[in-house]
């Protein structure tokens, strides 16, 4: 889903997420819910309504070294605040340029990873999807329902990759892969885990590979 030193942690994850913007939220009443929809709600998209502020610590481990970055979203006034060791860079989302494009890059990705149950609702249009009923999933080797998506050429960052999400009866995503341009061959594989309700949404904070080498994981996580 090549991380010898912090660049190269940086690329790889950097794939492992740009796409595309927050579009709408789905009033499911009388309507059939498509699985994505299923998935979105069942990690609390009915409740980001009421959402005005999200606060979280981007962290990646791997082996023996370890990167973090930590971002302020006010979503009412589309106005992200990133924060790094050597940088504090506040931007307004509706106003990108090539001083801030790199960060908001970064941005998007870890929203992401911190947000992804919900980007299946969001970014309706953008990607196709097909839904298998039994697959194996890639770390535990269990039997799950699989949802793969692949982003279109409009719009995001990283046009036309794929991911594959597994999840049970509840719909709470427990795997994912990440497939760069579509190839058939996972770049990445972790676990979705240690999740907790914070103000309605139901929001994953840990991520592992098969190896045990690599961690992705959020802290000072708040929700406004």
């Amino acid at each position: 889903m090549r991380f010898l030193h912090i660049l190269v942690i940086l690329t790889l994850v950097l794939l492992f997420g740009c796409k595309t913007e927050q579009k709408k939220d789905t009033n499911s009443k009388n309507i059939e819910q498509t699985v994505p929809e299923k998935i979105a709600y069942a990690h609390g998209i009915k409740n980001w309504k009421n959402v005005e502020e999200i606060k979280f610590t981007f962290n990646v481990d791997r082996d023996t070294t370890h990167y973090e970055r930590s971002w302020i979203w006010n979503i009412r006034k589309n106005e992200v605040t990133g924060i790094s060791e050597t940088d504090t860079v506040l931007y307004n989302r509706s106003e990108i340029d090539s001083t801030t494009a790199k960060v908001d890059a970064g941005f998007i990705n870890d929203k992401y990873w911190f947000l992804a149950p919900f980007n299946l609702v969001w970014d309706n249009g953008s990607f196709s999807y097909e839904v298998s009923e039994k697959a194996e999933a890639p770390i535990s080797k269990t039997l799950m329902q699989k949802l793969t998506i692949v982003y279109t050429g409009e719009g995001g960052y990283t046009p036309g990759d794929a991911y594959d999400f597994y999840f049970e009866n509840d719909y709470i995503i427990k795997e994912w892969t990440f497939r760069k341009a579509n190839q058939k061959e996972a770049n990445l594989s972790t676990t979705w885990e240690e999740y907790s309700e914070l103000n309605g949404l139901n929001l994953s904070k840990g991520h592992k590979n098969a190896e045990g080498n690599f961690k992705l994981y959020f802290t000072n996580i708040q929700v406004k």
